[in-house]
């Protein structure tokens, strides 16, 4: 190959844009995840995120561009209180920003993971959009909609909370989207509705990181795709203590994920102390933890898959990157939730019977206790997470991925 045809190849490189939106993990993992699923010798492929997670992914594989994102807590917060998470100020600030990357990158497709203000960005700058999310937020999903814990629901209670919440919900879902909605109108765009869903969706092409088995959607439109689990794992080597591990008992792995309680680990060790189990306790960066005794093994982060391949039982917040990685493994999932996503995720697990949900709000130490034992003691929900595993194998997201944006780019 001469110098001729190796410099027409790269001037003919399509750039494709990754917009991580990094208020938990799970958003930057998906995107590198994906990301990486692109062959670099047809592709330019940049990320740009806020950098509070790229020290997971050294060396960093691509070009990266900075992009502010509220902080994790602030996000955290705003959830736990039912408050609007991103106001029209701070919607403004990111579309700014956006609109600068957009420029400076000026790419053939942008792929955002929860990057809501690139529905104003990306037609403004006359990018294709595709916006990776999960199936159950689609306005297209047959799901229920859990009441997620809120100050509410102390008081009343989850039956009356419930109720309360089927009565206000679209009121609700129609105030949360209203600041994007007032930013497209600024901008001379279509707004897009009064339905949190559809701000959630909207997209020139949506992206379900999902299967339609565990998250069934009816008459989605042509532009609306299941690619599958998009999993992701750090690349964090393993601790000193990896080889020493007992294997006379069952491993539980417990983490909070980026967007669970803080003081979920505590909890859940000191709910397991009486169980006869080894526990393995990823923090997630979110706090030491004081080793209780023996049989807990504490790290800040660990390779998910290395370790959901030695255990018996994942207990987490529900979170779908954690969920999917126990699933694809055939391993049973405890879901400690607070907010809605990580419910709704929980709930269509739930229905294949490979888990157990429990709110983390109203959960004693003796339920955490009976739900893990439950799961590692009866068969059923190891058949089950078997059986989901054995439907995630036929999903290749990457591959999937790799058609969607192949057309996307040459239209």
């Amino acid at each position: 190959m001469n110098n001729n045809t190796i410099m027409n190849k790269a001037m003919t490189k399509k750039t494709v844009l990754f917009v991580a939106e990094a208020v938990t993990l799970a958003h930057f993992g998906r995107m590198m995840t994906l990301a990486r699923s692109l062959d670099p010798t047809q592709y330019r492929i940049v990320v740009a995120s806020d950098p509070r997670y790229l020290s997971l992914e050294q060396p960093f594989p691509f070009d990266f561009e900075p992009l502010w994102t509220i902080p994790g807590e602030q996000f955290a917060r705003a959830l736990a209180k039912g408050q609007v998470v991103y106001d029209t100020k701070t919607l403004a600030r990111y579309i700014e920003d956006d609109l600068q990357v957009l420029a400076k990158i000026k790419p053939d497709l942008v792929v955002g993971d929860f990057r809501l203000s690139l529905a104003v960005s990306a037609p403004c700058a006359g990018v294709p959009y595709a916006a990776v999310v999960n199936a159950y937020w689609s306005p297209f999903a047959n799901t229920a909609y859990p009441v997620p814990d809120l100050p509410f629901t102390k008081i009343l209670g989850l039956t009356l909370g419930q109720q309360l919440f089927n009565a206000v919900r679209p009121l609700a879902f129609a105030l949360h989207a209203r600041p994007l909605n007032t930013l497209r109108r600024r901008h001379g765009l279509t707004p897009i509705g009064n339905d949190l869903r559809k701000v959630y969706t909207w997209a020139d092409h949506t992206l379900y990181a999902d299967t339609p088995e565990l998250v069934p959607c009816t008459k989605l439109t042509p532009n609306h795709h299941y690619l599958g689990p998009v999993l992701w794992s750090t690349k964090t080597d393993l601790p000193p203590w990896w080889d020493q591990l007992p294997d006379d008992k069952p491993i539980v792995f417990a983490s909070p994920g980026s967007s669970g309680q803080v003081n979920l680990l505590s909890r859940i060790i000191h709910a397991l102390r009486e169980l006869c189990i080894t526990l393995v306790v990823a923090t997630a960066g979110r706090g030491e933890l004081v080793k209780a005794s023996d049989n807990v093994f504490t790290a800040d982060y660990l390779p998910i898959q290395a370790v959901i391949q030695k255990s018996q039982l994942i207990i987490c917040n529900g979170g779908s990157l954690t969920t999917y990685e126990a699933l694809k493994a055939g391993v049973p999932i405890l879901g400690l939730t607070s907010n809605m996503d990580q419910q709704l995720n929980m709930q269509a697990i739930k229905k294949t019977g490979a888990g157990i949900t429990l709110r983390s709000q109203s959960s004693s130490d003796t339920d955490i206790a009976q739900a893990a034992n439950t799961l590692l003691t009866e068969k059923s929900y190891h058949n089950a997470a078997k059986q989901a595993a054995h439907t995630l194998s036929r999903y290749d997201s990457s591959q999937r991925f790799q058609g969607i944006v192949a057309k996307l780019v040459n239209e």
